[in-house]
């Protein structure tokens, strides 16, 4: 494996040591993102169940919005080197807190009834803000020069209710979108996981 693929191998790169402090940091990030694509995914099922139809039913396929400063992962980022993906994920991760800000309030306004939903927003935001620090420690770890300062995207809300919640399922999407990728990515860092 080589350094590029994230070993932590001393015989595949002498340039990386491995420290067991760098191991458990990993380790503990790794499974911090496992859980927090758990609770996206649950986020994502509460989100659609509280907007009424058409959103639960079979078939039904929102527009993809696009949202200011943040996109899905790119279908080449596998390909990049391990520090460049981590980067690219903290990146993301650091964006979407206050897009998560924004569909909690506007859900407060149509949903005032859903203290739970609300609530796992909440959380969202600040479980994104804490992978993307973990993140960062990793890629200092690592030795890994920061990529920041990142950009903060546009957090306006959609006009109308049904674009309101189609964004909604937007950022939803993405947070659960960039916590998986994120826990891929590291699983690369992650003594015996996958090449």
């Amino acid at each position: 494996m080589s350094r590029r693929e994230g070993s932590l191998d001393p015989q595949a790169d002498s340039s990386i040591s491995p420290l067991p402090h760098l191991e458990a940091k990993i380790l503990q990030t790794h499974s911090l993102a496992r859980l927090l694509t758990k609770y996206a995914e649950q986020l994502l099922q509460e989100y659609v169940q509280h907007q009424g139809d058409p959103f639960g039913l079979p078939g039904f396929l929102p527009p993809r919005l696009p949202v200011a400063g943040l996109s899905a992962p790119a279908p080449g980022h596998a390909g990049l080197p391990v520090v460049e993906q981590l980067q690219l994920d903290a990146g993301a991760l650091a964006a979407l807190p206050p897009l998560l800000d924004v569909v909690r309030r506007r859900q407060a306004e149509l949903n005032p009834r859903a203290p739970r939903l609300l609530r796992r927003l909440e959380d969202a935001a600040r479980q994104a803000r804490a992978l993307g620090a973990a993140v960062e420690a990793v890629l200092a770890a690592l030795g890994a020069e920061p990529r920041g300062p990142w950009l903060q995207p546009a957090a306006a809300a959609a006009a109308g209710v049904f674009p309101a919640k189609v964004l909604g399922l937007r950022v939803c999407g993405l947070y659960h979108e960039w916590v998986s990728r994120t826990e891929a990515d590291l699983g690369q860092l992650v003594p015996g996981g996958p090449a």
